[in-house]
């Protein structure tokens, strides 16, 4: 019992004094996670970050990468160098429909892959959403989209 009030009493000493990092909260949370994802997605071949750029392609073909970056949420050098082992592996292709715009788009060995691996991140994302709770899920993913957009553009 003394453990317990001493953690409390701790916790509010850290909420009066500003309180946990929200950033670094969040970035534990997001590596935690990202792991469980991850050991799934291995017997692919894929990250959990290169699986989530081939969904958004496999949903959204031929998009332009400054549009891919944005809705990542993601500068573009970075993005740059998230796509360069998609494309060494052959799972995205680019074109200039326009010649001035680059695009991605999945290729046959992408969508491939994706159609393969998304059975694996189904099962994690089931596992995830139901051990939280479809309520409390919900609520997070709205408040997780509201500091996405609080931060503004990247």
């Amino acid at each position: 019992m003394y453990t317990h009030l001493m953690m409390h009493t701790h916790q509010k000493d850290d909420f009066e004094s500003g309180g946990p990092c929200v950033c670094t909260a969040l970035r534990k949370a997001s590596r935690a996670i990202t792991r469980i994802y991850d050991d799934a997605l291995a017997q692919h071949g894929v990250t959990t970050p290169q699986f989530a750029i081939l969904r958004l392609l496999a949903r959204t073909p031929g998009i332009a990468l400054s549009r891919l970056a944005a809705d990542l949420v993601m500068d573009r050098t970075t993005l740059y160098r998230a796509l360069t082992p998609l494309e060494r592996h052959g799972w995205i292709a680019y074109g200039a429909p326009d010649g001035r715009v680059k695009h991605a788009s999945l290729t046959k060995a992408g969508k491939s892959l994706f159609s393969s691996a998304s059975a694996s991140w189904q099962v994690v994302q089931t596992r995830v959403t139901s051990a939280f709770g479809a309520e409390a899920w919900s609520a997070l993913e709205t408040q997780l989209a509201s500091l996405t957009a609080m931060a503004g553009p990247s």
